[in-house]
């Protein structure tokens, strides 16, 4: 069963003004990715605007995900629902179109306890015969998971891993809990805790900033991970620490789709009632990839 490791931008879906889905931009998108080194890709997550869609349309984006990267890299499908007969629904479907993996964000606003959340995802990994990651994100849904109750839901048959979107120590703690599951993996959803969870032994980070530079940021992990090149992925991480911030200084995903605009991807509108980045924030973003030497679009 698939295990994601490595660099996974959390994709957003590009829209037309008519707020309807652009798949020739996400087409380009994935291409973009792809030839930039990723590792695998999160299709119809959080910055994908899951939330904003119905559920034939999440279909449509897994569908085209699965169809445009065309067995090159992985795909994660976010197959979140409110109930869990439709999240079971969703992450068949995701396994039947030939999806890797699925990531299922904790059940919320109607919250539960940890023997119901767990029974939730026992429920899932039972009824599909696809690896499930776990969508750890406090943040947004008032569910703080310990590290300890990860570690005892790593050990569900069918679950492969954590995108655990909090904080550092969080995260130590869940990758010392479960270091000797070789079946499961920690990503972390910050871009600021890359490198500080691949020092721990953590397996790779789903973020937003893999979108606008993947080639900068595979080359940061295959030095830290693979050459041992700890000074030169320094460097990079260095120079990307104003985009880490200002992918999130407003609502996403309105500054990354500005991102991909400014470098000639077709990152388009975002749905009401999200916002798309301010003026101010897109001239930060311009000044930032002309530093990086990026070719821009406008």
């Amino acid at each position: 069963m698939y295990r994601p490791i490595g660099m996974i931008p959390a994709m957003p879906t590009p829209l037309n003004e008519d707020e309807s889905i652009n798949f020739s931009g996400y087409e380009k998108l994935i291409n973009h990715l792809i030839d930039g080194g990723v590792h695998c890709l999160l299709a119809g997550g959080s910055t994908g605007e899951y939330s904003m869609m119905s559920t034939e349309e999440r279909k449509e984006v897994l569908k085209a995900a699965v169809d445009y990267a065309d067995g090159r890299v992985p795909i994660m499908a976010g197959t979140s629902e409110h109930r869990l007969n439709e999240t079971i629904e969703l992450t068949k479907y995701a396994e039947e179109i030939g999806a890797d993996c699925a990531l299922i964000i904790t059940p919320y606003y109607m919250q539960t306890s940890e023997e119901g959340i767990k029974n939730y995802y026992e429920q899932v990994a039972k009824a599909t015969n696809i690896g499930i990651v776990i969508y750890h994100y406090p943040g947004a849904t008032n569910v703080t998971l310990t590290p300890e109750f990860i570690a005892e839901l790593s050990e569900i048959e069918g679950i492969v891993g954590v995108k655990n979107t909090t904080d550092q120590e969080h995260t130590c703690k869940a990758i010392a809990l479960t270091k000797d599951n070789e079946g499961f993996s920690v990503l972390t959803g910050s871009e600021h805790l890359i490198l500080p969870t691949l020092a721990v032994g953590g397996d790779g980070a789903t973020g937003i900033i893999h979108n606008l530079v993947p080639d900068q940021i595979v080359e940061m992990y295959d030095l830290f991970k693979n050459k041992k090149d700890i000074d030169g992925a320094l460097k990079i991480n260095q120079r990307l620490l104003p985009l880490y911030d200002y992918v999130e200084a407003e609502p996403v995903p309105g500054p990354i789709k500005a991102g991909l605009d400014l470098i000639g991807l077709e990152g388009g509108n975002v749905r009401d009632p999200l916002v798309e980045a301010s003026n101010e924030l897109k001239e930060k973003m311009r000044e930032t990839l002309n530093r990086l030497d990026y070719k821009l679009n406008i």
